[in-house]
């Protein structure tokens, strides 16, 4: 009989999602019963407000949500991103610029799809999230990593930027603020790489899902708000499920210049479809509704902040830049590796987690899942109870050298 043929190299080369699989494995332990606290998932510990589920609820009662609809979303949907797009982001945009997605995720996968060719490098600041390395690869492009460090808050210069630069460069990755690091670019910052990236004709894909998760008063800044004239390369993603607890109900969208979305959109009716339609009346609510609860949701999540900065700031070797976005800390742990902790000397930020895993029963997420290792990402969106008791089980492992 003959061999049967390979499967997809482009997609067995594909690496599993590291945050997903550190949370799977807490999970598996919690259902053994171990006291495992987990940092792992980027996913708030609230409920979806209330209005929001009586919106789908009531939804449920209409038969033309059991059918299908357009396929780059409901028209008022897109109406109310576009107006979302206005008010955070500072840009005015058709509804038919806006192509509604299953979840963030999808959005960012198609963005690359749309604006890559193959041998394409894009400009990739690490730390990143794990995602966009892997969607560049399936879009044929080459991710090449700018690295800024702790000292530098985990934010990209212009000059590191055009260091990186080559006559293959057609794209740049932008998030502010950051998974995985909470860092958010100035105002300044980001219209300094506005500017470049207009100057050298590159597109720019910009993550804006954590935008209305900012604490001390900073406002993210869209990079298309600093730079209008960067709005005809640019595409935003963004999505409901971090503001407003809505991470299983699977809404993302794309933003963008009409070509770009007239080519993701005929990828989309060929891929998913319409999203789900009763989520997206959800997400109709969640926009034009009132954001009181959202607001109540960031202010926990910064006093969470706090709270975790301060405690891991107590652990000598451990180095912690402030996050001013999103809900995780990146702590740089150098200082922990090669010194032995209950018998075992990690020399790597994997190893570090396994020991952490093993002897304190806290999981976290290497830096290794989002560039170079010796750093440690921890989610604060979990209740405050549990942030706490697992910060202290980290405190009582590292004094016990």
């Amino acid at each position: 009989m003959t061999d049967r043929a390979p499967l997809s190299r482009k997609l067995s080369a594909i690496a599993e999602s590291a945050t997903l699989k550190v949370d799977a494995k807490a999970k598996a332990l919690k259902a053994e019963g171990k006291p495992v606290i987990s940092y792992a998932a980027g996913e708030p510990d609230f409920a979806t407000p209330q209005f929001i589920v009586d919106a789908a609820a009531e939804a449920m009662k209409d038969p033309a949500n059991f059918r299908y609809t357009p396929a780059p979303g409901l028209p008022a949907l897109r109406e109310a991103i576009a107006a979302k797009t206005l008010r955070d982001s500072g840009l005015e945009v058709a509804p038919s610029q806006v192509i509604v997605t299953n979840g963030g995720k999808q959005s960012v996968y198609q963005a690359f799809q749309a604006v890559v060719n193959p041998g394409d490098e894009v400009l990739l600041p690490a730390p990143y999230w794990t995602t966009y390395p892997e969607a560049i690869r399936l879009a044929d492009g080459m991710p090449v990593e700018v690295f800024a460090g702790a000292d530098q808050d985990y934010k990209v210069t212009v000059e590191q930027l055009e260091a990186a630069r080559t006559e293959r460069t057609t794209v740049l990755v932008f998030v502010s603020p950051s998974n995985p690091t909470g860092s958010v670019y100035t105002a300044e910052e980001t219209r300094a790489i506005g500017e470049w990236a207009v100057e050298h004709g590159i597109w720019i894909v910009s993550d804006e899902i954590y935008q209305n998760l900012t604490y001390e008063g900073l406002k993210a800044t869209s990079i298309v708000e600093a730079v209008p004239e960067a709005a005809g390369q640019t595409i935003l993603v963004n999505g409901v499920a971090k503001t407003y607890a809505m991470t299983g109900w699977r809404v993302g969208w794309m933003v963008g210049p009409t070509d770009a979305i007239k080519v993701a959109a005929n990828l989309q009716s060929h891929l998913t479809s319409n999203v789900n339609n009763i989520a997206q009346r959800g997400a109709i609510a969640a926009l034009n509704g009132p954001q009181t609860e959202a607001e109540q949701f960031r202010e926990a999540f910064d006093r969470r902040r706090r709270t975790i900065v301060a405690e891991l700031s107590k652990i000598d070797g451990v180095r912690v830049p402030n996050p001013l976005g999103a809900f995780y800390v990146y702590p740089d742990v150098q200082g922990l590796l090669n010194r032995s902790w209950g018998g075992v000397t990690p020399t790597t930020s994997l190893e570090l987690a396994d020991l952490i895993l093993e002897q304190a029963e806290v999981a976290v997420v290497p830096g290794e899942a989002f560039g170079p290792s010796g750093y440690l990402r921890l989610s604060y969106a979990l209740g405050d109870d549990q942030l706490l008791e697992g910060v202290q089980r980290l405190q009582r492992l590292f004094s016990s050298n």
